[in-house]
């Protein structure tokens, strides 16, 4: 029997590599950004949910910011996430040092955004889909160093939520939508866009069609290899 993608679903990433040091970053990027806080942000762009949201009357301009760690050459595009030959490290790289040493261990060939999201109020991220090309599948890692931000995906045909329990994930951003809820404090999230290395890429069952589900692919594969 064929194995389908499963919804809502994500891939825990913790086994891939060291959470212990991780969760050591906690303190250190509070720090830096309370640190940047006092800056007024020092000119933080608001992040953007873009048009797919769930509910079209929720804001998609949910209050939280974003620090690039890395910055296109090019005007900003969702499609050129992974080209890495765009992407160079920003100062702000400088400023969160510890962190990129970090995203040095993570199994990329070559990365291409690299971002902290972030938000001092701790406000509820709209739920939503990154695009809607089936057929575009960005391999990239989010992850936390403490689990206080309370992360979601959403069956788009069911409305069945599962919030994610782990540190790191992958996950369909496409065919099934994500958001976060509100904390009342500071919360935060990054997310490293590239290519998977060769060995970490030969483990994800790419489908022929809609390459966007791989990630709920693999989730489901997993399960079905552990229920046996």
């Amino acid at each position: 029997m064929s194995v389908t993608p499963s919804y809502p679903s994500y891939v825990d990433l913790d086994r891939f590599f060291d959470v212990a040091r991780l969760k050591s970053l906690d303190a250190y990027l509070r720090e830096r950004l309370r640190l940047r806080l006092k800056c007024e942000q020092a000119g933080d762009l608001g992040f953007y949910t873009g048009p797919f949201l769930l509910k079209q009357e929720a804001p998609t301009r949910p209050g939280a910011r974003m620090i690039y760690l890395s910055r296109s050459s090019r005007p900003d595009s969702y499609y050129d996430l992974d080209r890495a030959e765009l992407w160079t490290a920003t100062e702000e790289a400088d400023d969160f040092s510890e962190l990129m040493e970090f995203i040095d261990t993570l199994p990329f060939k070559t990365t291409g955004r690299m971002l902290i999201i972030y938000d001092e109020l701790g406000r509820a991220v709209s739920a939503h889909r990154d695009h809607d090309e089936a057929e575009v599948c960005h391999e990239f890692i989010w992850f936390r160093t403490n689990l206080d931000k309370p992360f979601y995906m959403l069956d788009p045909t069911s409305d069945e939520r599962l919030d994610v329990r782990s540190h790191a994930a992958w996950f369909d951003t496409v065919n099934q939508y994500h958001g976060a809820d509100g904390t009342g404090e500071l919360a935060w999230s990054i997310r490293v866009d590239g290519v998977f290395t060769d060995a970490f890429r030969s483990l994800i069952p790419f489908p022929e069609r809609n390459r966007a589900s791989a990630p709920a692919l693999w989730e489901a594969v997993t399960s079905r290899a552990s229920a046996a």
